[in-house]
């Protein structure tokens, strides 16, 4: 009745399944049950939902664990982009989930197996069903070595070049006033100069920083600021 390789799949994402019904359960889309007239339970969006969870758990321990230098802001703006929908796809990708999932005859007509919402809700369906089959450190297993990178895309990329627009986030809900930068000195020679930037409010200054260049110099004066308010 399965039309699935189980075995390919499990090496293709490293992990051996002691009750196979758990990943059949996890790449079985809805239309695909109500095709075969299975059980409405028999289809992934039960398993989807505790994925879900479990995926923002990780990483909400691993960013907590690993970089105790973010705030909660920083934290919860890595997350949302981490286990976003498009972040989703590009793990489901990686594993070839689309492959490997058992959809209806209409659906895969439609173009099911390159739909976007069907991979990433089976992704974190994989993720419900390796936490049900192996536990939580399988799972957490599975999640960190897939999405390594785009973890580490979102620290760098992310939270450490976006304090300005959370600073006028804040300024914005607070007085709807204006945030003001300036460099007020450099020092060092040309080929490794340093530049120290101030942020003002209401022409107050609420954070001084500095770096290698003067963009860099605003953010650090923005986390100091947003620090300070």
């Amino acid at each position: 009745m399965h039309s699935v390789n189980i075995k390919e799949f499990e090496n293709r994402i490293c992990y051996r399944f002691k009750d196979k019904k758990h990943l059949i359960i996890a790449l079985s889309h809805s239309s695909y049950v109500n095709e075969k007239r299975l059980d409405k339970l028999e289809c992934n969006e039960r398993t989807e939902f505790l994925g879900d969870s479990i995926l923002n758990s990780i990483i909400s321990e691993n960013l907590f664990k690993n970089h105790t230098d973010f705030s909660e802001g920083d934290m919860t703006r890595v997350r949302a982009n981490v286990v976003c929908e498009n972040s989703l796809l590009l793990c489901a990708n990686k594993i070839n989930l689309g492959k490997y999932l058992l959809l209806g005859k209409g659906e895969e007509i439609t173009g099911g197996r390159s739909r976007v919402s069907i991979l990433a809700d089976g992704f974190e369906a994989v993720i419900g069903a390796i936490y049900l089959d192996g536990g939580y450190e399988n799972a957490r297993n599975f999640v960190l070595k897939i999405m390594e990178d785009i973890i580490s895309k979102y620290i760098i990329g992310n939270v450490k070049l976006d304090y300005k627009t959370e600073l006028q986030e804040i300024v914005q809900k607070k007085c709807d006033d204006k945030v003001l930068y300036e460099v007020i000195n450099e020092m060092g020679p040309d080929h490794d100069k340093v530049f120290i930037s101030q942020v003002k409010v209401k022409n107050k200054v609420v954070g001084v920083g500095e770096g290698k260049t003067k963009k860099e110099a605003e953010q650090n004066a923005a986390k100091i600021a947003i620090n300070n308010l």
